[in-house]
């Protein structure tokens, strides 16, 4: 039996795609007629998969949350002594979604042809980066993929908990600045000129405050569509140099110049090395290919830079506490549980204790910033309004005053 993928119509002429199990296209046929379908075609997967566009337009990448459910669940069938292909099958036959299901089935149907889970999964890249790729192909060589997929789920796990806390902190300060911004907006676009056309009347000469701020609202209101082009313009024209290695490495030495910015940045480049070194090493892949693999996870090139130092040095006999140590970007607390586990030949679990304690930093690190943003913007946005309720209120006492 293998995998298919199918094209079809329903009743209402809407097109419907998906994978099937099936001893031949025939039976799939039958079976989307049966469903009130009409197929349009079917092919199997094995032959889909030599065609780079159309393996990329069937299969969509994986979500955060589907990828994790999918190593979870497959470490919980291995471990149970279910085999890989059955394993497969288990996973798509109680996938809720469709991506996931055909991803299943497909590198099931590859895993028959008789292609090992890692060059499985090294047809989609995009959804299982090197780090998960060397990490499944270290637990096949060793025959403990099953406990290699489950240090994986940690891993996932992990990410999925602080991505979610951060999400979770940044809800708050998101609305209160939409809502100021709105409210801002709002007084600018609606209440400031209201006020103009009541005093142009009087004939006498406006506050100075009162005038900048009508000279604000006439410009935004005058000018609005020409700003929005230009931010987009300037954010384009500032990924597009960013893109190039020379001005990315220039403002990523500006950023490592910044005093909290550095320590965060530090803190987090630090976390993602001993993390993923950890993983590498317990799943036994050797230390120079863990630190290749280490540095495509860094994304600040400095650190990068470093890394590969590191690399040529240990292969020079140094040891690894002491290469990282001349590079200078690592904290002296992660040298020195890394040399302590070089010494006692427990290196992943010191590289694990590194990992979490810079890890706890960063939370610790977020919280605070978080904690910290919301009061400042809240004066700051306050303050805008009230600058421009004072704005508003200046000539009505001076016309007061004129009248007593």
């Amino acid at each position: 039996m293998g995998a298919f993928h199918y094209s079809a119509l329903e009743a209402d002429g809407k097109k419907r795609e998906g994978t099937m199990e099936a001893d031949s296209p025939r039976q799939v046929r039958q079976s989307l007629r049966d469903r009130g379908l009409h197929p349009i075609h079917v092919r199997a997967i094995s032959q889909a998969s030599n065609d780079a566009v159309f393996s990329l337009r069937k299969v969509k990448g994986l979500s955060h949350a589907e990828k994790h459910l999918f190593t979870q669940q497959l470490a919980t069938l291995l471990r149970s002594g279910l085999p890989l292909e059955e394993a497969l099958r288990a996973i798509a036959a109680q996938a809720e979604t469709n991506s996931l299901r055909n991803l299943g089935l497909e590198i099931r149907t590859q895993i028959l042809e008789g292609r090992s889970l890692t060059d499985a999964l090294s047809r989609y890249p995009h959804t299982f980066d090197e780090l998960y790729r060397a990490t499944v192909g270290a637990g096949e060589a060793t025959g403990k993929l099953d406990a290699v997929l489950t240090g994986l789920v940690d891993h996932l796990s992990r990410q999925q908990r602080l991505l979610r806390k951060t999400q979770a902190a940044l809800v708050y300060p998101l609305i209160l600045t939409i809502v100021s911004l709105l409210v801002v907006i709002g007084l600018l676009h609606f209440v400031v000129p209201e006020i103009v056309v009541v005093f142009e009347g009087t004939g006498k000469q406006l506050p100075g405050l009162t005038r900048g701020l009508i000279g604000v609202s006439d410009f935004l209101q005058a000018w609005w569509p020409w700003l929005l082009a230009g931010m987009g313009l300037l954010i384009v024209a500032a990924r597009l140099t960013l893109a190039r290695p020379v001005p990315r490495a220039a403002w990523h030495q500006f950023l490592l110049k910044l005093p909290l910015v550095a320590r965060f940045i530090r803190t987090l480049q630090t976390a993602r090395l001993a993390r993923t070194l950890a993983i590498l090493v317990d799943s036994g892949v050797p230390l120079l290919d863990s630190l290749r693999i280490a540095t495509g996870v860094l994304d600040i090139i400095p650190y990068r830079e470093a890394l590969s130092e590191t690399a040529s040095r240990i292969r020079e006999g140094e040891l690894l506490h002491k290469a990282l140590e001349k590079t200078g970007r690592i904290p002296p607390i992660t040298l020195s549980l890394i040399a302590s586990g070089e010494t006692a030949g427990n290196l992943n679990e010191m590289l694990r204790s590194a990992a979490e304690d810079q890890e706890g930093e960063i939370e610790a690190n977020t919280e605070m910033m978080l904690s910290l943003f919301e009061p400042v913007l809240i004066l700051v946005m306050g303050g805008i309004v009230l600058i421009i309720v004072l704005a508003m209120l200046l000539p009505i006492f001076e016309m007061n005053q004129l009248i007593r």
